[in-house]
């Protein structure tokens, strides 16, 4: 009887480390699924609103949680680079505060400190943390991939 009672208990045991495997592997699937190429230091893909930090094709931020463009104002795709940075900067068109700001395209879009619920007008709203993050990791003319 007690010879079962333990069998029990290690075969729970070893069912629970083999979940906690599997999650865990899950989670770093994910980061390594990210969907951009190795030449890339910076990686978002607008239908999973995440956006990754990269150095030779590995993963060293994210995925982080990020809000994109909204109808009218989408956040465009394609392989840009960092063309400047701003860490104060205020859009004069939207009149709004943009914080720890990368633009990484010649027509003012740009990653920064931005609701993570409200959609942009074409930037790529992080939260503060990821926002320095990114602000301080980025240099200009590195290499940003934006999927869909």
């Amino acid at each position: 009887m007690r010879d079962r009672k333990i069998t029990a208990l290690l075969a729970a045991a070893v069912a629970t480390v083999a979940a906690a495997a599997t999650i865990g592997f899950a989670g770093t699937a994910e980061a390594a699924g990210a969907p951009c190429s190795a030449k890339a230091k910076a990686c978002v893909k607008l239908s999973a609103n995440k956006a990754w930090l990269m150095k030779g094709g590995k993963v060293v931020r994210g995925a982080v949680p990020v809000t994109v463009g909204r109808p009218g104002h989408l956040t465009p795709t394609g392989t840009f680079t960092v063309q400047w940075k701003d860490l104060h900067h205020h859009s004069k068109e939207y009149n709004a505060p943009m914080p720890y700001s990368v633009f990484f395209t010649t027509t003012g879009v740009a990653f920064h400190e931005g609701s993570l619920k409200v959609q942009s007008h074409g930037c790529v709203h992080l939260s503060h943390e990821d926002a320095v993050a990114f602000f301080d990791y980025l240099r200009p003319s590195d290499i940003v991939e934006v999927v869909g």
